[in-house]
């Protein structure tokens, strides 16, 4: 029996580029781009202009703030996972036949510790300075996509991944037209970085006996620039009403990165030892275009209600096909992945105490575009609901820090998964996550 698994290894850890991202998030977009508007939990991005960070949620915003300001803050994560009902098998020599060493599946041991996703800072900063009565300038600095996952070595779903950090990092210049009290329009062009680093374990069938030299490793690294555009509009029909759309485009990426390979175990001759090698890979990875549309209402000078619904495009990622250069032991890799267009739904509400102190509060639902097929231990995520307070507190005039905390919970998250030589992983995810924001705001 031939084990072909340095294919499948190899198109999980590269595949993981495309579909990794922060777990507990709608696939691995990231919404913490603003503390401000992590109080209402993101309720009102399109539509409620408070501070710079409207560069993001709607470019058309920053026509209706009333002079120069820099917004700049952090989101601090702290998530954790319940990993239970556990179960795995990897290829093993079983026995001896006629033909020589009989191969089949046995049990694979290893910890299903769920603290794998490290404290990470997530932060941003944005730039708004208004040119004359009609235009106004931004800049933008944020993380839009992101993944930090590092489960222990002897992770028993280790073989479908047990290291990953994928960062998309943009910068988005911005100009907004006012047209009149009631109407502007924003467009940013984006700049966007990515990068990541990704790692599998491989088995090997062999025990020390006959040679075996434990788990082998594929480990990825790749990056790449694009460039994108965000288009937003704002339109108030009454004063004390504000109607947001924004259009964020999606993002063709292709990954040039290398692939290195150590220990791997050489299935088309054991006799050789095993495969330490390097080469050559590529990836075509497109980011999906998200549509923002979002509603705030001022009911009186101290409440203000917010609403919004987020349309998301998966179903663009529906296959990753692997480009791999000479050296490496497997060809070009097609996977289908086969996502989901989804939705997310906000619903906020602020209340001014006294022109010091603002209160917030907010809830969302999220739909997640994994199918319960494709889900794996990198991104062992479901659909999820989050609640948000905050606080925006502006001792003068000129200067206001803002802080939020959300509670984030998501559905069961079941992995099943399973290859032709026998590796297979099965478990339950149930996850948190803990949210603490802080920003400030300085008008100048």
């Amino acid at each position: 029996m031939i084990i072909r698994y340095h294919r499948l290894t190899l198109a999980i850890a590269l595949a993981s580029v495309a579909t990794s991202g922060q777990v507990f998030a709608g696939s691995f977009q990231l919404q913490e781009q603003s503390v401000s508007g992590q109080g209402t939990s993101w309720a009102g991005r399109a539509s409620n202009v408070q501070d710079a960070s409207i560069v993001y949620g709607n470019p058309a915003g920053m026509s209706f703030l009333d002079r120069a300001q820099i917004t700049a803050g952090a989101n601090l994560i702290d998530a954790s996972a319940d990993i239970d009902e556990a179960s795995g098998t990897q290829p093993a020599v079983t026995g001896v036949g006629p033909g020589g060493p009989v191969i089949g599946a046995v049990p694979s041991s290893g910890s299903n510790d769920g603290d794998m996703i490290p404290h990470k800072a997530i932060p941003f900063g944005y730039y708004v300075q208004p040119i004359n009565d009609r235009w106004t300038f931004g800049l933008g600095a944020y993380v839009p996509f992101g993944l930090v996952t590092d489960y222990d070595n002897d992770f028993q779903g280790r073989y479908f991944g047990n290291y990953s950090e994928v960062e998309v990092i943009t910068v988005q210049p911005t100009l907004a037209y006012r047209f009149s009290d009631q109407f502007a329009i924003g467009v940013g062009v984006t700049w966007n970085h990515i990068n990541g680093e990704l790692e599998s374990k491989t088995p090997n069938p062999l025990p020390a006996a006959l040679g075996g030299t434990g788990d082998g490793t594929v480990n990825v690294e790749g990056d790449d620039d694009a460039w994108g555009y965000n288009i937003g509009m704002i339109y108030r029909p009454v004063e004390s009403t504000t109607l947001g759309l924004t259009y964020h485009s999606k993002v063709d990426f292709d990954l040039d990165g290398d692939v290195d390979y150590d220990n791997i175990f050489n299935s088309a001759n054991p006799l050789a030892g095993p495969i330490n090698t390097s080469a050559d890979a590529g990836l075509a990875i497109t980011l999906p275009e998200t549509i923002d549309l979002s509603l705030t209402h001022e009911l009186d000078e101290r409440w203000t209600l917010m609403a919004g619904a987020s349309y998301i495009r998966w179903s663009r990622f529906d296959e990753i096909k692997v480009n791999v250069g000479p050296g490496a032991p497997t060809g070009d890799i097609v996977e289908e992945q086969d996502y989901d267009d989804v939705w997310q739904y906000r619903a906020g509400l602020s209340y001014r105490v006294n022109p010091q102190w603002l209160l917030r509060t907010g809830i969302g639902y999220d739909e997640s575009p994994i199918n319960d097929e494709h889900r794996s231990p990198r991104v062992p995520s479901a659909d999820r609901t989050l609640v948000s307070i905050g606080a925006g507190w502006t001792p003068i005039d000129d200067l206001t820090i803002d802080a939020a905390y959300s509670y984030i919970w998501e559905d069961r998250a079941d992995v099943d998964l399973q290859d032709a030589n026998g590796t297979s992983y099965r478990a339950e995810y149930d996850n948190t996550l803990n949210l603490f924001g802080l920003q400030a705001t300085y008008r100048f």
